[in-house]
């Protein structure tokens, strides 16, 4: 039986070139990767809606009175001021009568200074200045009842906006009630639309949205909620808001249809790239790069996510602000593994030009 002594010598001459071989390996080549900073930004959780548009100020133009069509001073589409004329109607009688008026309120005017100062000498009796008093608010009342015939026969501008098409033409007779034209404030516009009344209590004038339309292609129109309705509607359990639109070039019109974005709960979230994000059943992790030695390394850690915005992801736990994760080659990194950071992700470029030109 050989003696115990030698069975181990021959056992270290076995191992002996395994381990020499193990003590001239070289150390794991580091992993390139390229990594993004987790950063602070505005966020808030998106309700999809549609609503309809709705000029700030909108009236039909009619007449009040039943005459015919003087002269017209408006173009289709015309943009007007408050209080300019549109349309004038036959008024040659109202101003003879209004002439006649102001003579006769004139004449009153007369005769009660003549008599008032009579009656300051005593020469008059008080009953005869009451007298002419009476014709003197007469006469004025008069004058102030034609004036506002003769208005009715100027139709002017309520506020100021922009005309839609002419409706009538010179020497057509109009009645009450017939329209003319219409009028439109569309430097502001209403956006109305329903929000399920779930979200009912995160409804509050100030919050921000965002609309589209096909009409103007995916331009983004930004408003405010101007107020929200007091009730809610019993079939379709939604409540309606309104919204407030700037439209100072006017692209926007009445009647348009507006997809919408409405803007809860506004905060300041930390975000990275949805690309870091691992997920494993229910649970998401990153690969957190471990800066405080040489070459960098990485630790899988749990995190918690909260709204998505396309490309991003909120972190509600598990990082901090300025920490960088691992965006890309994050599914072969081990922990502990030495790293090479080839790029720091800014989000101002792809993914896939970033990674071509990191090589």
């Amino acid at each position: 039986m050989p003696h115990p002594n030698t069975i181990l010598f021959s056992c270290l001459s076995l191992l002996l070139p395994t381990l020499v071989l193990a003590a001239d390996k070289p150390p794991d080549k580091p992993l390139s990767v390229i990594v993004a900073e987790t950063q602070r930004q505005a966020l808030a959780e998106r309700i999809e809606a549609l609503g309809t548009l709705k000029a700030n100020e909108s009236v039909t133009i009619t007449a009040n009175a039943t005459e015919t069509v003087a002269s017209i001073h408006f173009d289709d589409g015309q943009r007007v001021r408050a209080g300019e004329l549109l349309v004038e109607l036959t008024h040659d009688e109202e101003d003879a009568l209004l002439e006649e008026a102001r003579v006769r309120a004139d004449e009153a005017q007369r005769q009660y200074e003549r008599v008032k100062s009579l009656v300051a000498q005593r020469s008059a009796s008080e009953s005869l200045l009451d007298e002419r008093k009476r014709d003197l608010d007469t006469t004025r009342a008069l004058l102030v009842a034609l004036e506002a015939r003769l208005a009715d026969r100027l139709i002017k501008a309520p506020f100021k906006g922009v005309l839609g098409l002419r409706q009538i033409s010179p020497g057509a007779l109009v009645q009450p009630g017939d329209p003319i034209t219409t009028l439109d404030d569309d430097t502001v516009m209403k956006l109305d639309f329903a929000v399920p009344s779930v979200h009912l209590s995160a409804l509050a004038p100030g919050l921000k949205i965002e609309a589209r339309t096909r009409a103007q292609g995916e331009r983004v129109f930004t408003g405010v909620v101007r107020g929200v309705d007091s009730r809610v509607d019993p079939v379709t359990r939604t409540v309606q808001v309104r919204a407030l639109i700037p439209n100072a070039d006017g692209s926007l019109k009445p009647g348009l249809l507006m997809r919408v974005e409405l803007l809860i709960d506004p905060r300041e979230g930390l975000v990275i790239p949805e690309a870091a994000l691992l997920q494993h059943g229910t649970d998401h992790f990153v690969m957190a790069l471990i800066e405080a030695q040489e070459p960098p390394s990485a630790e899988r850690r749990q995190v918690e996510i909260g709204t998505r915005q396309p490309g991003w992801v909120e972190i509600r736990a598990g990082l901090v602000a300025g920490e960088r994760v691992i965006l890309d080659g994050q599914d072969k990194v081990r922990p502990g593994q030495p790293l090479k950071v080839l790029a720091v992700d800014d989000g101002r470029q792809s993914l896939q030009t970033l990674t071509e030109s990191a090589r």
